[in-house]
């Protein structure tokens, strides 16, 4: 697409979390092999608040609660300007809407087969067709279509002094922690509380781990922790609502082990390096869950395709959420000490960060 490195790329990803941690290695990738490239990315508030300290992109902070009040705030924000090429990332309307006021000489989206929610209309170009992939291999695509060869697949969030203290108070040097993030913002992919106090007192007594519950502030984060630390035999350090997202960070680079749903902090946790036990049956870990600790995952999407949709997962699209009532029942307490005790028999080990 291009036969030099463009002046200018804008990256259009607005949310969620997960996603953009997906994101930040392609933006990585352009970065070390374009070093001259300006980048621009606009994105959502909360995604800002964990990566827009970021030295070397500049960040526009799109409101997307804010209605046309939004849209006219972008299109005044990006007066005067001209991208060599706009990268529309995110499948959804207003994401769409907003492509349309960006200016750029190239807008790159998903292939005809992907480019759902009216992406198609607002893009000139597309990236190769492909099926079956992981989000974040998907994302890559971008970086191919402009001329990228190879991935930088590291992350490098700056954490600053304060956050980095407050990890060392939460996770003392020495001390095995497993953090718990038990809840998505999809409520039916959750596990229940009893699940994940039964799985805490397992890991403190067969491998003298500390637990630690993360989460924000929505009164459904809040009754969790409340119940998972009521429920606890053993002590816990219940930290719900009650640290910011570079806090969480920070902690979740100190940890033994993240046990979490298809959430967020299961892929702020591949940013560091931490594994992931991640809890799926609402969604195809195959397709979103943490990159690196896919093996480390208790899979129970296809029991899930079998028993609310009568067919195996390998014939229902690839995208389908099997968001329904009890989906995540199917997801036992012993399924999860046995991923957990594989791991940790294995030394836990780190996964890559660069």
């Amino acid at each position: 697409m291009f036969n030099s490195p463009p002046d200018s790329i804008c990256v259009l990803r607005l949310s969620a979390l997960g996603d953009v941690c997906h994101v930040l290695p392609v933006v990585r990738s352009i970065q070390d092999q374009w070093p001259g490239t300006r980048i621009t990315w606009v994105l959502g508030g909360l995604e800002h608040r964990l990566l827009g300290h970021i030295p070397g992109i500049e960040f526009i902070v799109f409101d997307k609660k804010a209605g046309a009040a939004g849209y006219r705030d972008l299109r005044r924000r990006m007066a005067g300007r001209r991208f060599d090429a706009l990268l529309h990332m995110q499948l959804a309307l207003r994401a769409s809407l907003a492509a349309a006021v960006i200016p750029a000489r190239v807008k790159l989206g998903f292939d005809r087969a992907r480019a759902r929610e009216a992406q198609w209309l607002v893009t000139t170009d597309r990236i190769e067709a492909r099926s079956r992939e992981h989000v974040l291999d998907s994302l890559f695509g971008f970086a191919g279509r402009l001329g990228i060869r190879g991935r930088s697949m590291r992350w490098d969030i700056p954490l600053p002094e304060s956050a980095l203290e407050h990890a060392r108070r939460v996770v003392p040097d020495g001390q095995p922690t497993l953090v718990l993030s038990p809840c998505s913002s999809h409520a039916l992919r959750n596990w229940s509380a009893e699940r994940y106090s039964a799985l805490a007192d397992h890991a403190a007594a067969r491998h003298g781990l500390r637990t630690v519950v993360c989460g924000g502030r929505s009164p459904l984060e809040l009754e969790y922790g409340a119940r998972i630390e009521q429920l606890m035999r053993g002590p816990c350090i219940n930290l719900v609502g009650k640290d910011t997202l570079l806090e969480l960070l920070a902690t979740l680079a100190r940890a033994t082990v993240l046990v979490s749903p298809d959430s967020g902090p299961a892929h702020m946790a591949t940013t560091v390096g931490t594994p992931v036990v991640g809890l799926y049956a609402a969604t195809n870990p195959a397709r979103s869950g943490p990159y690196y600790s896919r093996p480390h995952c208790v899979d129970r999407y296809d029991d899930a395709a079998m028993q609310y949709l009568g067919k195996p997962a390998a014939e229902i699209p690839w995208t389908t959420k099997i968001e329904r009532p009890g989906v995540m029942e199917l997801v036992t307490v012993d399924d999860a000490v046995q991923r957990l005790d594989a791991l940790l028999a294995a030394g836990a080990p780190r996964t890559p960060t660069g």
